[in-house]
């Protein structure tokens, strides 16, 4: 089973208060996805970005770009995604 992708979506310009204006995470979040092994915490971690997006507004060029990213790489996205890409 392949494991969620990273929310990234290789924009990284940190530019809202230290947010990336791609995927609205921070350079923290980023490191902290990284360390994640279970690909459990790795859905959950991406079910708390898109409520971040929501929070923060503007994100709504992320969720077509990150299902493009997880046809690619043949994985099924997280059900949040497809809340906000509606």
């Amino acid at each position: 089973m392949s494991k969620t992708p990273s929310p990234c979506i290789d924009v990284c310009k940190f530019r809202r208060e230290g947010h990336c204006i791609g995927c609205s995470m921070t350079k923290d979040q980023k490191k902290m996805y990284k360390a994640l092994k279970s690909d459990r915490f790795r859905a959950a971690f991406v079910g708390m970005l898109v409520a971040q997006q929501k929070a923060m507004g503007r994100y709504t060029h992320w969720a077509p770009a990150y299902l493009k990213k997880c046809r690619k790489k043949k994985v099924k996205p997280v059900a949040e995604v497809f809340d906000i890409a509606s």
